[in-house]
C-alpha cells in the first residue's frame, strides 16, 4: 500500500473534515457509544506507576482510546518521587516533555503554593480558583501540549478539586448545535494571547490560533482554549462569539460528560490535555497541596482516533 494511497483512505475517512458528514457520524457514534457516565468508571488501581503491570498498561490505554483521560490509585502515598509522572509517561510513549521555564529541574512542575518569587505571581502557584483551560494554551504552534500528567503527593485540607471534560466530547456537542461554530473556532487567529515580558525580562510574543485543530501526521484533534477574560483576544466577529458563548454555557452546565473530583494522595490523572479546572483550597498544617505535572508534545501511544476508529 503506497503512502500517498493511505494518506486519501485516511482523508477520506476523517471525521474532523466538517464537509465529511458520514466519517463524523461513524466516529461520533461509536465514541458515544458506551461512553462512562460517572468519574469512577475512569478510576482504576495500580501498584507502582513507575512500573506499570501488562494489565495496568492495557487498561490506562483503553480508558485513554475512549475518553482521552484515566484516573489512578496507586500505592505511592507518602512517597514524593518526581519520577514518578517521568517514568509513567516513558511507559505510554511520552518523550517529548515540556520543560517551561518554571518548571523544576526535572522538567516536571511541583505545584503547591508559593508566597515570594516569580512562581507566587501566577495562579498555579496559589490556592485561587482556576477556570476551564488546556495546558499550554499561551504556547507557539510548535510547543503545542499533547499530554498532561498529573500526581499528587499530598492534597489541600479543604477544596483544590477539578472538573474534567474530553476535549472530543466539547467538539461533539458544538459540531452538533452548529458546525460553523466549529469552522469559527479553527480559524487560525480564533484566540489571540498577547505578549507578555515577565519579571525576568523574557518576552512571548503574541500568540494568535485556533481553538481546535487536526494534528497534520496522526489527524488527531487538539484543543487550546482559557475561559479566562483577561490577557486574551477573540476574534471580532459574531460567530466567533457565539460559538465561545456556547462553550462557556457547556461548560458552566451540570453536563453528564463533565466529570468532578479530588486527586488524593497516591492518586493521578493521565490524560490527552483533556479541557480541567480547579476550585480554590485552603492549607492547614497537616495538609499542604502538592501536585506534580508533567506536559509532553506528543499524546499517548495508541490512543489516537486511527488506532481506535479507523482500525
Amino acid at each position: 500500500m503506497t503512502s500517498s494511497f493511505l494518506s486519501k483512505r485516511l482523508a477520506a475517512n476523517d471525521p474532523f473534515d466538517l464537509n465529511n458528514a458520514d466519517a463524523y457520524r461513524n466516529w461520533r457514534d461509536r465514541k458515544l457509544a458506551g461512553y462512562p457516565t460517572s468519574i469512577e468508571a475512569l478510576l482504576i488501581e495500580i501498584k507502582d506507576p513507575r512500573s506499570l503491570s501488562k494489565a495496568e498498561h492495557q487498561a490506562i490505554i483503553r480508558s485513554c482510546g475512549k475518553t482521552n483521560m484515566v484516573l489512578y490509585s496507586s500505592d505511592t502515598v507518602g512517597d514524593a518521587d518526581k519520577n514518578i509522572p517521568l517514568e509513567l509517561g516513558k511507559q505510554l510513549g511520552l518523550s517529548r516533555l515540556d520543560r517551561n521555564w518554571l518548571a523544576d529541574e526535572e522538567g516536571v512542575t511541583s505545584l503547591t503554593v508559593r508566597n515570594t518569587g516569580e512562581r507566587s505571581h501566577y495562579i498555579p502557584y496559589t490556592n485561587r480558583p482556576i477556570h476551564w483551560h488546556t495546558d499550554g494554551y499561551y504556547n507557539s504552534a510548535q510547543r503545542q501540549i499533547h499530554s498532561l500528567l498529573l500526581h499528587c503527593v499530598s492534597s489541600a485540607a479543604q477544596g483544590g478539586d477539578n472538573a474534567l471534560l474530553d476535549h472530543e466530547i466539547a467538539y461533539i456537542l458544538i459540531r452538533d448545535e452548529n458546525p460553523d461554530y466549529i469552522r469559527a473556532l479553527m480559524a487560525d487567529d480564533a484566540m489571540t494571547i498577547p505578549a507578555r515580558i515577565s519579571e525576568s525580562g523574557a518576552a512571548r510574543p503574541d500568540e494568535p490560533g485556533p481553538v481546535f485543530s487536526i494534528h497534520p501526521t496522526c489527524g488527531d484533534l487538539h484543543m487550546r482554549y482559557t475561559a479566562r477574560t483577561r490577557s486574551i483576544v477573540w476574534k471580532d466577529d459574531a460567530l466567533t462569539r457565539e460559538a465561545v458563548g456556547f462553550l462557556s454555557q457547556l461548560l458552566d452546565s451540570d453536563s453528564g460528560y463533565i466529570f468532578r473530583g479530588r486527586l488524593e494522595p497516591g492518586m493521578g490523572l493521565i490524560s490527552n490535555n483533556v479541557l480541567h479546572d480547579r476550585t480554590g483550597f485552603e492549607n492547614d498544617a497537616a495538609h499542604e497541596r502538592l501536585l506534580y505535572r508533567a506536559r509532553f508534545y506528543n499524546r499517548i501511544w495508541d490512543t489516537g482516533v486511527r488506532e481506535i476508529y479507523q482500525s
